[in-house]
């Protein structure tokens, strides 16, 4: 069934088919389906690397890094696989530092796998894409999140409308700024 908002749908709700990648990088949060994503792709072996990021939060009462890196470990990812950012407290702070950690362990950005909330897809691939170099190739592994907010059934809840539509928000005002750097000129 079509829907006017079908447009909205197909922006915010970003997926890709996955291939072996370089390092999957998990943006902060408190939803240990992200990590738990992440490990299944580890154990598949499509990366030798995770990077969760994220720092202190007062919710979830310590980084999210340790909260999410401490589940990867429980679930069989080795310590050295883990790498670490705990220090950024949005989304695109994930994405810059974690850039600066790959860069200081001299790990190649050919390709990247993004695991992230379903309806916070759209706006982490593009915080990565505007931090990471444009050679770098991103794919995109959505995850249900504890809300069950999916492109299918967003907009049948009001928590599903209200998270996906502030989503709309935070890149206009994350990237509205930003576009004309993108444009080549």
């Amino acid at each position: 069934m079509a829907y006017p908002f079908d447009c909205i749908t197909d922006f915010i709700f970003v997926e890709t088919d996955i291939s072996p990648a370089d390092v999957i990088l998990v943006p902060g949060a408190d939803h240990p389906q992200l990590i738990e994503k992440a490990v299944a792709l580890y154990k598949q072996g499509l990366a030798p690397y995770i990077l969760p990021s994220g720092g202190y939060k007062p919710h979830v009462g310590a980084t999210e890094w340790s909260y999410l890196s401490n589940i990867g470990i429980r679930n069989g990812v080795p310590e050295g696989a883990i790498l670490k950012e705990d220090k950024a407290q949005h989304t695109l702070e994930n994405a810059r530092f974690s850039l600066e950690v790959l860069k200081q362990k001299d790990i190649a950005l050919n390709k990247v796998i993004i695991v992230c909330k379903a309806c916070h897809s759209r706006r982490a691939l593009l915080c990565y894409q505007k931090v990471f170099p444009k050679e770098v190739e991103f794919l995109v592994s959505p995850v249900v999140d504890r809300y069950g907010i999916t492109k299918d059934n967003w907009f049948l809840s009001e928590i599903g409308i209200s998270r996906t539509m502030t989503e709309v928000q935070k890149i206009g005002k994350y990237f509205g700024d930003f576009i004309p750097n993108w444009v080549d000129r």
